[in-house]
């Protein structure tokens, strides 16, 4: 049986060397039987070489010896440190290189998901003004089909504006309103510049829904198209597809939604009972994408069913159950950035998770889904058109940073002055259709580019004859000069627009039977006319935190 080696004292492995008079490492000393010791090596009655005259001392005295182990002891010791802290120091590098390794394969495998389109907006001082700190993000849903088939229709389809909201972020994070437009309404498209640089004409009365994909329209056509019709500066866009719905409702584990009867869409696919059902992946599609099943059949019925399911969507991935989950906002995260299409200002993951923390702020009781106010077209009874003036009034609210829901003033806004407070009051508003009000609008401001964005509001307040005049001269302050019998004309023009009543004013000269002439002063850039403070009568809405909402 072989037997264990005795356990070596490190001090025992020195030894002096007896030419040098220096210690070294000796690795057969400090072995029982195999000690080397220079005194054995002397021959007999020879005085060891080492040893000193007066004292008797031989290579490695006793009290020598002793010191010369500890120090040899203290030096294997730190020997065994420095050997550790090296492993240790390797060890925590690797993991450092490790885990940034991950978060930077992370950033670059999200970072090339997303899609980007660099979008030609045109002259800048024919745009709405900027919103400041709050954000108007445009959402287009497409009905692309393009990777899915047959099933879902046209296979070739480019994908038109099939839904689209506008998405205002209070500039203090308060609150949130998100605008439907639906695809069918009647609208001016502006001429505008694809990517690329081809030049597309305009049309002067088109479907919204044309306003992309129809003639190699993308994504800043639309853009334009909604800056037109509303008077709301953009800031970005976010594209989704068909795709997006079914990989987003699955990333999340699905979606609660409500049928308030028993629903058979033979055209989305969707069969469901009445109550309330978790879906995700095919059926999430079919879902917001039933109409023929649910109300009167058409594109307005489907707007608040995918209000109900974009709400629902919010609330799942701001639960516990979903942040608190990293498998579950990998696959979010993952998910989303595959089925985005962004604008380049925010075609970078950094960037998109600025964008998605500003909502986040915002609570969910606070975030109201409402659809633009329309009416049938009478040229066209499957069409529509905006009602006025309550789409105005709408797009005023959010422009203003006007919220639909109450909350609570932020603190340090709680004494400020109101950002709009006209010296004398308001024009009331008489009985008039606005859209047999004829008007020229010429700019005095002094500014260029200030009329044609004005007769786009004027329009948009169903003025629909407004139009554009050569400048006028420059004029500190905005009015309305009106003919002989059209004081109630220049009165509605008036208050349309928030001017003081002494902004209006007679013209004995001008011919009876023609325009009211809007003169724009340099007040227009510097004095806005206050938003309103309340939303249009019998508005649709839904809240975000509503969870009894069901379709009907």
């Amino acid at each position: 049986m072989q037997q264990d080696k005795p356990e070596v004292d490190p001090a025992d492995q020195w030894t002096r060397d007896p030419e040098t008079g220096q210690y070294r490492l000796d690795p057969a000393a400090g072995i029982p039987g195999q000690r080397r010791r220079t005194a054995d090596r002397r021959a007999p009655g020879e005085t060891p070489a080492t040893e000193s005259a007066g004292t008797g001392t031989a290579d490695v005295p006793g009290p020598g010896r002793r010191d010369s182990r500890r120090r040899a002891a203290a030096a294997a010791k730190r020997t065994r440190r420095r050997r550790a802290l090296k492993w240790t120091a390797g060890a925590g590098a690797l993991v450092m290189v490790a885990g940034c390794g991950g978060a930077y394969y992370l950033y670059q495998h999200f970072n090339s998901n997303l899609t980007s389109v660099k979008v030609q907006l045109g002259n800048e001082e024919e745009r709405p003004k900027a919103a400041g700190d709050a954000l108007n993000i445009l959402v287009l849903g497409t009905d692309s089909r393009q990777g899915l088939g047959r099933e879902y229709g046209n296979e070739g389809s480019v994908g038109h504006a099939d839904t689209t909201l506008l998405f205002h972020i209070s500039k203090d994070r308060s609150n949130a309103t998100a605008i439907s437009i639906p695809r069918d309404l009647m609208v001016p498209i502006p001429e505008c510049q694809s990517g690329s640089g081809k030049k597309i004409p305009g049309s002067a009365r088109d479907m919204f829904n044309n306003s992309l994909g129809q003639e190699g329209r993308d994504p800043g056509c639309t853009w334009k198209t909604v800056e037109k019709m509303t008077g709301i500066r953009v800031d970005h866009f976010v594209q989704v597809n068909f795709e997006a719905v079914k990989t987003l409702s699955s990333a999340v584990g699905g979606v609660e939604v409500c049928a308030a009867k028993d629903i058979n869409d033979k055209d989305s696919h969707l069969k469901m009972s009445k109550g309330r059902h978790v879906v995700q992946g095919d059926e999430a599609l079919a879902f917001v994408r039933t109409r023929h099943a649910v109300g009167f059949g058409g594109d307005l019925t489907r707007i608040p069913l995918q209000q109900q399911f974009i709400s629902s969507m919010i609330r799942k991935i701001k639960s516990d159950d979903t942040l608190t989950s990293p498998s579950k906002l990998y696959k979010l995260a993952d998910a989303a950035t595959k089925a985005l299409t962004v604008d380049s200002g925010i075609g970078s993951v950094d960037k998109l998770k600025d964008l998605a923390l500003d909502l986040s702020k915002v609570d969910t009781k606070n975030i109201t889904f409402a659809t633009v106010p329309v009416l049938d077209d009478p040229k066209d009874k499957d069409r529509l058109v905006l009602k006025q003036p309550d789409a105005g009034q709408l797009f005023s609210m959010v422009a203003g940073d006007r919220s639909l829901t109450e909350t609570a003033a932020p603190a340090d806004a709680a004494t400020a002055a109101p950002e709009t407070a006209p010296a004398t009051p308001t024009a009331a508003a008489p009985t008039v259709d606005p859209k047999d009000v004829r008007v020229t609008v010429r700019n005095g401001s002094g500014t260029r580019g200030q009329s044609g964005p004005t007769v786009e509001k004027l329009r948009t307040k169903g003025f629909a004859k407004a139009t554009t005049a050569p400048d006028a001269p420059v004029t500190a302050t905005t009015t309305v000069s009106f003919p002989t019998g059209q004081d109630a004309a220049a009165a509605a023009l008036a208050a349309a627009l928030g001017l003081p009543g002494d902004a209006v004013r007679p013209d004995p000269k001008a011919d009876p039977k023609g325009p009211l002439v809007l003169v724009l002063g340099k007040d227009v850039l510097a004095t806005p006319a206050a938003a309103p403070t309340e939303a249009p009568k019998d508005l649709q809405r839904v809240q975000a935190d509503d969870t009894d909402a069901c379709a009907k």
